[in-house]
């Protein structure tokens, strides 16, 4: 029987964003990417991953080269 995980500790996530642990922890501790302490845990959920991955994440985004003002420059 294979069961869907509801929740993945820090270094899942961040195998699964294909970041490092750490910047997965600063996302965390910019309330950037919501988290449960469980214990000694830190826990994610994977809804909140992929809500993560399908939102728009701020100043610090990536833009596409559409989106930049004419002559290319970001300001």
């Amino acid at each position: 029987m294979h069961e869907e995980l509801l929740a993945v500790d820090v270094r899942e996530a961040a195998r699964r964003l294909s970041l490092s642990p750490r910047t997965v922890a600063s996302l965390v501790s910019r309330n950037e990417l919501p988290s449960r302490k469980v214990g000694r845990r830190r826990i994610i959920s994977v809804v909140a991953l992929e809500a993560f991955i399908r939102s728009d994440h701020g100043p610090g985004r990536v833009r596409s080269v559409e989106a930049l003002p004419e002559g290319g420059s970001t300001g």
